[in-house]
């Protein structure tokens, strides 16, 4: 009998331990409160803005979700791409899609072969990526997207 008493004030004195160390890490992740940050980072703002001004006419998009551009059935495939986002997305005025641009800074050293993986998904679904390492020019942008621009006063 005094065994049986021993035992049963020994799981509760386990249960009560476990009970308020769960509680402990609850409250920790509950009391944790989200900060906010900037949506462009200090080398993606930049390139918005020179987006913006390159290509007139279009709407430019910033860290769209790739589950925003793509779609499919199977989990497994949603998996793939469900937690990515891209840099910018380039559309018509219709919001048909021109481009996805991804601007790989420093942070993307050693991620060459993710970065390929990225693309591969997007250009499967028939969208053209361009990377850049640094922000083009204007002229760059219209070259790479198809869409240069006549110069005032030269004929064609």
């Amino acid at each position: 009998m005094k065994l049986l008493l021993v035992f049963v004030v020994f799981a509760a004195l386990a249960f009560m331990a476990l009970a308020v160390r769960g509680g402990k890490k609850t409250k920790k992740v509950a009391a944790e409160q989200p900060k906010a940050r900037l949506p462009l980072t200090k080398n993606e703002q930049p390139m918005y803005f020179r987006l913006v001004e390159a290509l007139p006419g279009h709407v430019v998009l910033a860290q769209v979700a790739f589950s925003a551009l793509l779609t499919a059935r199977a989990a497994a495939a949603r998996n793939r791409f469900d937690r990515k986002v891209a840099d910018f997305v380039v559309c018509t005025g219709a919001f048909e899609v021109v481009a996805v641009i991804e601007l790989d800074d420093k942070s993307h050293k050693g991620k060459e072969a993710a970065d390929a993986a990225r693309d591969e998904i997007l250009q499967g679904a028939g969208y053209r990526v361009l990377r850049y390492s640094r922000t083009p020019n204007t002229e760059q942008l219209r070259k790479d997207l198809g869409l240069e621009l006549p110069v005032p006063g030269r004929q064609e």
